[in-house]
């Protein structure tokens, strides 16, 4: 008896490790299959979907194919009784007739919608103009008390046309005690420049548009920034936003400089320094756009796995299903199909979904399986999330976000998109291990990759996110043919219509990839800690306050 007592003791204890360990036995077959992958990412970015843009009739199959994937293999809805959350938008459509007329003292020039600029309005009006609004260059348009920065210090910018640059000055000066050298600071970002002159209570915004400190060609603004757009819908209209915000690509703003009177190579190299000092150009903008305005009610597609022993606390994993639609104004090929960005995500999720059902282990948290809309319109269906979750932020564990997986091949390596930020870090470092890889950090830091995808919404409220992307260092070709591959993404597909399936990828890594994400979702679902951003981390305070008890308050 005591034999048989001991015997079911050990197997008790061998019973919780298996399925309580911090790290789940790594031989167990993972349902994670690349013949499906490959089947959902075909349909995703098919013609049929047009492109899946917000609002539009590729949206509703879209989210009908989701939802219909998730009810088949059982998951439950993840809004009450529905798997949508409705996120209200507005679409504004701008006339691509404008024409951005810039006077200097060398006379009057005008720049043409498209190959020159590129402008929209974020105020909810069918008409709005900018007349003979004094420009002023305020640098890289950055207010940052904790770098001792400020551009717009000593002048008004109010009711005025600000000029700004892309990026920030660590990237320009490759000065590692500047902001934070080659990485990109979220004061960057191109959705920081305009946030900043609203704030400052500037007109119009321009945005000097540069492929190196950019990330990508003028094709990818022109494409991008054309079109309907869309914001979230706010009480006063986005009123508070300024009236313009353009870009013009640097050969025409240098044009402008010179015919200021100004060395634009220099005054934009003076810009990265403490030395700088913002000015006015000597020139006038005026601009008049006309929009179509028509409100959408876009959707967030959410289901939900159930945890066995914390059910209510979540741990999601997310990806947006949105891409760019199509526009009737190409001669061609006139649909973004996004299937690298982001089918290849979308049906990612769809295979996580297999893989935890299936799976010997079941979770002891709830997963929640997030498919975000219009993240290509700014992060807008993230950030509805955001502020409205479904689930107590207190309560969710982690995001963890897939945003364009590999289509390389395996790799001895996984890259993590703001390595160092979490302690989200650990669990990958650990579980990469088993697969005989290593975590790297963002080969391309100067991107500003963390503020670019969704996860970046939940971030800003606290929660810790994880973005995991696919390995460099191909195990047969090696770290310069993926990054020359990237490069070649990045320059003629990235946001255009090319961006379609194509028979040569090799999806046998985003599969790894796959596995990883899988079981640092199933660890932590059998964990009862929370893990948290580093000490340092912009947004711990944000997270430690969510998480101190009511009692305590």
């Amino acid at each position: 008896m005591k034999k048989i007592l001991g015997l079911m003791f050990v197997a008790a204890v061998v019973l919780t490790y298996f399925v309580y360990d911090k790290v789940p036995p790594h031989k167990v077959a993972v349902n994670i299959d690349e013949a499906r992958l490959t089947e959902n990412i075909k349909i995703l970015a098919s013609d049929e979907f047009e492109g899946r843009a917000p609002g539009s009739a590729g949206e509703e199959k879209t989210i009908a194919f989701l939802k219909a994937e998730f009810e088949k293999l059982g998951l439950k809805p993840g809004n009450g009784d529905s798997y949508f959350q409705g996120v209200n938008m507005v679409e504004m459509t701008a006339n691509p007739d404008a024409v951005m007329h810039i006077e200097t003292p060398a006379g009057k020039t005008g720049l043409a919608y498209g190959p020159e600029f590129m402008s929209w309005t974020p105020r909810v009006m069918e008409a709005i103009s900018v007349t003979d609004s004094e420009m002023i260059f305020v640098g890289y348009g950055i207010v940052a008390p904790e770098y001792d920065w400020n551009d717009y210090a000593g002048v008004d910018v109010k009711g005025k046309t600000v000029v700004v640059m892309v990026n920030d000055p660590g990237y320009a000066t490759q000065d590692a005690k500047l902001f934070t050298g080659n990485a990109m600071t979220y004061y960057g970002r191109w959705t920081y420049k305009y946030e900043e002159a609203a704030r400052q209570g500037a007109a119009a915004v321009i945005i000097i548009h540069e492929t190196k400190p950019a990330s990508y060609p003028w094709a990818v603004v022109e494409g991008s920034w054309s079109g309907p757009k869309f914001s979230l819908e706010s009480p006063d209209g986005n009123m508070s936003s300024a009236k313009v915000e353009a870009w013009v690509p640097g050969a025409e703003m240098a044009k402008v400089f010179a015919a200021a009177e100004y060395d634009y190579a220099k005054e934009t190299a003076k810009a990265a320094t403490r030395a700088f000092k913002p000015f006015f150009l000597k020139a006038k903008m005026s601009v008049a756009i006309e929009n179509k305005i028509r409100r959408v009610v876009s959707q967030n597609v959410v289901a939900i796995l159930p945890g066995d022993t914390r059910p209510d606390e979540y741990i999601i994993h997310m990806s947006h299903w949105d891409h760019l639609g199509k526009d009737t104004s190409l001669e061609g090929d006139q649909i973004y199909n996004g299937a690298a960005d982001n089918a290849s995500g979308t049906a990612g999720l769809i295979e996580l979904a297999n893989a935890y059902l299936s799976g010997a282990h079941k979770p002891g948290r709830s997963i929640m399986f997030m498919a975000v809309t219009a993240e290509e319109q700014g992060l807008l269906g993230s950030s509805y999330y955001g502020k409205n979750p479904i689930v107590p932020l207190n309560k969710t564990v982690a995001a963890l976000n897939m945003d364009v997986l590999s289509s390389l091949g395996k790799t001895h390596d996984v890259t993590v998109i703001g390595y160092g930020n979490s302690e989200l870090d650990d669990y990958v470092d650990s579980l990469v291990r088993k697969q005989k890889r290593v975590a790297m950090p963002d080969p391309t830091p100067e991107h500003g990759s963390f503020y670019r995808s969704d996860h970046f919404s939940l971030s800003k409220e606290g929660v810790p996110a994880l973005y995991v992307g696919g390995g460099l260092n191909h195990i047969e070709k090696g770290r310069e043919w993926s990054l020359a591959q990237m490069e070649e993404y990045s320059a003629n597909r990235y946001h255009k219509p090319a961006d379609e399936y194509d028979d040569s990828w090799d999806l046998s890594g985003a599969v790894q990839d796959l596995e990883l994400v899988y079981k640092i979702g199933l660890q932590l679902s059998h964990e009862d800690t929370f893990p948290n951003w580093r000490e340092g981390n912009e947004f711990k305070a944000k997270r430690d306050a969510m998480m101190v008890p009511a009692a305590l308050k």
